[in-house]
């Protein structure tokens, strides 16, 4: 995979095999350790929260040491190849850990689970445990049977888990922004995806559910949440009847997004991930409506030919997507919108690669996430079609689509040159302790002189005077 730059990712780079630590009180504490380490997109890593939240509960205290560890797991994804490359040279290192200390507990969670559990548990016995995205909450049953000297596997889907009544622990958290999930599962069959075999079908989280951790995170002094979902446009929660009366009218992704915005005006509300066959005007209406909904909408397009989509089994074509592109520019004009770009996927010709250089170029993308075909096994394309491009056609095709999504990258951020932008202060600079840096609106990054006048979680205005390729650079302005 190949990024442009973007601040929050879905699946950003700097933070894979991250170790999530919280700091707890001790009196809460039974000496137990626990070690996560995550994998994959923002759903994982929100997942893992959900983990730590549970086995806390349980008395365990987290660690940034493996070594030190009495229960280590790590949090996996199956998106692509490499991704199960790392995961398996890493589960290797803690085997190495576990033979000096054996009593050492080591799990795979997540979307490699059901796939790889009999190789992981059976066949390469690098694990004592296996458990799927679903079964979260059994996970102190399944520790206690590894003590008691045997093997663990809940690989189960389930229709109903939400975790909804479970509030997540906020691990390495800058203290301004969260992620609250709002639905699990994919319904979408993709041809080239693994996630509706690995974490089953949709549902959607109870609304009253995510708008109470909403208000709970900005009591706390979040600022901004990110609602997550593998597809949140296809968000509906209808509550069962009562008493055989009516039932309440269903609550849509355009409903919730108002109803978290409503929370307070100075909570920042961002979304991930968009389908194009799902965004309606209505949630377009309800971003443009209010104006702590950020603009900035994740719009993955994969291909930019309608044979390829079809293949794909995206469900639109060519002609959809941009018209979904124009709504989004008719009503939310200055909205920053980046995307998802598969290159050399199954009999894609030139022509066709030609087609997603010239969305590319109709567009105009903020940032893209971009990716060279890997076919994983079990999907639909993996069964139905011939994974005929060759390596070297992929890679220069990602090239030529890397090389415009930088030019466009660029193009972008000199629009937002010259202007006044509200950024909500996430910390400091990475590169210096004596800047700030912040978010804008369209989710660029935006870097300016620290004031101390001004603390992390406080929104300020900052002119935005210069841009290097990635980061708009300003200051501070009354």
């Amino acid at each position: 995979m190949v990024e442009i730059p973007t601040s929050t990712k879905q699946h950003d780079e700097s933070r894979q095999g991250e170790a999530l630590l919280l700091e707890q009180d001790p009196k809460k504490s039974d000496g137990r350790k626990l070690y996560i380490e995550s994998y994959g997109c923002q759903m994982n890593f929100s997942d893992s929260e959900i983990v730590a939240s549970i086995l806390l509960d349980k008395g365990f205290e987290t660690t940034r040491d493996y070594r030190e560890a009495d229960v280590v797991f790590i949090n996996t994804c199956s998106i692509r190849e490499n991704a199960e490359q790392r995961v398996r040279n890493r589960l290797k290192e803690f085997e190495s850990a576990k033979a000096k200390n054996p009593g050492m507990v080591v799990g795979v969670l997540g979307c490699m689970a059901e796939r790889l559990k009999s190789k992981f548990l059976e066949e390469e016995k690098l694990v004592d445990v296996v458990v799927g995205p679903d079964a979260y909450r059994d996970l102190p049953n399944l520790i206690e049977r590894v003590d008691e000297g045997a093997r663990a596997v809940n690989v189960l889907l389930s229709r109903e888990e939400t975790y909804a009544d479970i509030s997540p622990v906020r691990l390495n958290s800058n203290g301004v922004t969260a992620f609250i999930s709002i639905m699990r599962g994919c319904d979408n069959m993709c041809s080239f995806c693994v996630v509706p075999f690995t974490r089953g079908r949709e549902r959607s989280r109870d609304p009253q559910s995510i708008v109470k951790e909403a208000q709970d995170l900005f009591m706390a002094g979040y600022r901004e949440v990110t609602l997550l979902g593998q597809n949140v446009d296809s968000y509906k929660y209808a509550a069962p009847a009562t008493d055989g009366g009516e039932p309440e009218p269903a609550i849509n992704f355009a409903k919730l997004l108002e109803m978290v915005a409503r929370v307070n005006p100075l909570l920042r509300v961002r979304f991930s991930t968009s389908h194009p066959k799902d965004i309606t005007d209505e949630v377009l209406h309800t971003i443009a409506r209010y104006e702590n909904i950020c603009k900035y909408i994740h719009l993955p397009v994969q291909s930019g030919n309608s044979r390829v989509l079809e293949l794909m089994n995206r469900t639109y074509d060519r002609e959809w997507y941009m018209e979904r592109v124009d709504a989004i520019r008719r009503i939310i004009p200055e909205c920053g919108i980046s995307t998802d770009v598969i290159t050399g996927f199954c009999s894609e010709t030139e022509e066709e690669h030609r087609d997603t250089l010239a969305m590319m170029d109709y567009v105009k993308y903020d940032y893209a996430y971009m990716f060279a075909y890997s076919e994983r096994p079990g999907t639909l394309a993996a069964k139905r079609y011939a994974d005929d491009i060759p390596e070297e056609v992929k890679k220069r095709r990602l090239t030529e689509v890397v090389d415009k999504q930088r030019e466009h990258s660029l193009g972008r951020l000199q629009t937002y040159v010259g202007k006044v932008h509200k950024v909500l202060i996430e910390g400091l600079s990475k590169r210096s302790d004596q800047d700030y840096c912040g978010r804008n609106d369209q989710n660029s990054m935006v870097v300016f002189p620290a004031d101390t006048r001004y603390k992390v979680g406080d929104y300020v205005n900052v002119y935005t005077d210069r841009c290097t390729s990635a980061t708009l650079i300003g200051r501070i302005v009354d």
